[in-house]
């Protein structure tokens, strides 16, 4: 965790990925299809509290999310419904803060925070 607020000085976004080196910002993959795992992921994130749901394309998979910082900070997260196959989709998610300073790993405990969320809910789907 030190490792990451210290990257977090200097950088102010995190993102996930198939190819990220840190395993907790893998992809995380479920057995439902994009549509089945869309509505799941939406109304999960819809109940989430401290986060402002702003708009949802379901043609393009992305959710896009506002939530606050402590600090009064606003950080701005994209999650990414993928279909992988017709039985398998994937969660990918991108958080960046505003302003010009770094966010002491913010970012990344956010992704950790909505991923664990969705992997509760998801249980069942985890692949």
């Amino acid at each position: 965790m030190l490792k990451r607020t210290l990257i977090g000085l200097l950088r102010s976004h995190e993102a996930t990925g198939d190819k990220a080196k840190d395993p907790l910002l893998k992809s995380h993959v479920y057995k439902l299809s994009k549509e089945k795992a869309w509505e799941e992921v939406v109304s999960t994130l819809k109940k989430m509290q401290g986060y402002k749901l702003l708009h949802e394309v379901k043609s393009v998979g992305e959710i896009v999310l506002e939530k606050r910082t402590m600090t009064g900070r606003t950080m701005d997260i994209t999650v990414t419904v993928i279909s992988v196959n017709p039985v398998t989709s994937a969660v990918d998610i991108y958080s960046a803060s505003k302003g010009s300073l770094g966010d002491l790993g913010s970012n990344y405990r956010v992704i950790l925070d909505i991923y664990r969320t969705l992997d509760k809910k998801l249980a069942a789907f985890k692949a």
